[in-house]
């Protein structure tokens, strides 16, 4: 069991639920926009939210933008210590560093002491692609083994100048490496970890690098925030990362969308209507499952296993309730059919 950490209201570790972290791509002096985003993402399920701090103007922009979010805020430093104490300075509720970055040992000893006036927690990150010579010289070659040391010894380093209140970060795009680093890690230490993989791609290699390493770690037990890194809209590292966590019974809530792949039998666009009810279930607040079936050969029995589904049929459709068709609508009412169902689910349950 990992100790537990507070990030601005929430907070990880010690048994609480894993949270979903994603990072903005505005330009973070740019308030409104960044702001924007952050909102947007939150509303989405993004529960904490990093920010990059390349200059001073990004640092103190965080003060305006604290005010308009709802969720912590998470300064990304690289390199000048300088910038992490401004961003500490202006509210940050969490500081993310490579202290294998940021120069001297009295630089780091500046920002952990900053840290430590305000009790904000500094999340230790090292990437396999920054590993230090001499750890790859010893490993001969980026191993986890390298990483994880990496990790340790800037943790202890951190440990020595008196003070603890911490969260790892070892990111690996190796996936298998990434599970293996974690693995020897969580033995090592009680810190909880934040976990990804790191430069995962687009959105589909992304999404299948990220579902089987996260799978691999979560599944284990270990990790207690995560990010999907996908090269695109951040919103969809949220989509990604809260259908992780729910497929591996992490979390509840939401409604599931199973659909059948297409065949010869389809007779309506479903590839077509199955991303429009996924996007069209966002906003409600249920926890049940929808299939979206192609042909009305298999998908009354097909749907059985769900809540409620919808078939397709030749410029028509079918609602099915819990494996009973309840009744034939015209193609083009179909998703609005199933909204309405969906709006009204309780109301039928409970009347």
């Amino acid at each position: 069991m990992t100790k537990t950490v507070r990030i601005g209201d929430r907070v990880i570790g010690g048994g609480n639920p894993i949270l979903i972290q994603s990072m903005t791509n505005t330009k973070t002096e740019d308030v409104a926009a960044t702001v924007d985003q952050i909102n947007r993402l939150a509303a989405a399920g993004c529960d904490i939210i990093r920010c990059a701090v390349p200059t001073a103007e990004a640092a103190e922009a965080l003060f305006e933008i604290k005010k308009q979010v709802q969720i912590p805020v998470v300064a990304d430093i690289h390199f000048d210590y300088r910038l992490a104490l401004l961003a500490i300075e202006h509210g940050a509720d969490k500081i993310r560093i490579n202290p294998g970055n940021i120069g001297s040992r009295e630089r780091v000893q500046a920002v952990v002491d900053a840290a430590k006036e305000r009790n904000i927690p500094i999340r230790v990150g090292v990437n396999s692609g920054s590993l230090e010579k001499d750890l790859v010289e010893k490993y001969h070659g980026v191993t986890a083994e390298g990483i994880v040391e990496s990790a340790l010894d800037k943790v202890h380093m951190i440990e020595d100048m008196g003070y603890d209140n911490l969260v790892i970060s070892i990111k690996s795009s190796d996936v298998l490496m990434c599970v293996k680093a974690h693995e020897l890690i969580s033995a090592k230490t009680d810190h909880p970890l934040h976990v990804g993989i790191t430069e995962a791609g687009t959105l589909i290699s992304g999404n299948i690098k990220s579902s089987i390493g996260l799978g691999l770690i979560l599944h284990q037990g270990i990790g207690d925030t995560i990010r999907v890194s996908l090269t695109g809209d951040p919103l969809e590292e949220i989509k990604s990362a809260k259908l992780i966590l729910k497929t591996l019974g992490l979390r509840k809530g939401g409604i599931e969308v199973v659909s059948c792949p297409t065949c010869g039998r389809t007779k309506i666009d479903l590839i077509g209507l199955a991303n429009q009810v996924e996007n069209m279930v966002a906003d409600i607040p249920l926890d049940l499952k929808v299939a979206v079936m192609g042909c009305v050969v298999n998908g009354p029995g097909e749907a059985k296993e769900a809540d409620i589904g919808i078939a397709g049929g030749i410029g028509e459709g079918l609602i099915i309730k819990h494996g009973e068709v309840c009744r034939k609508v015209p193609e083009d009412e179909l998703l609005e059919a199933l909204r309405y169902e969906l709006l009204h689910w309780n109301e039928e349950r409970h009347g």
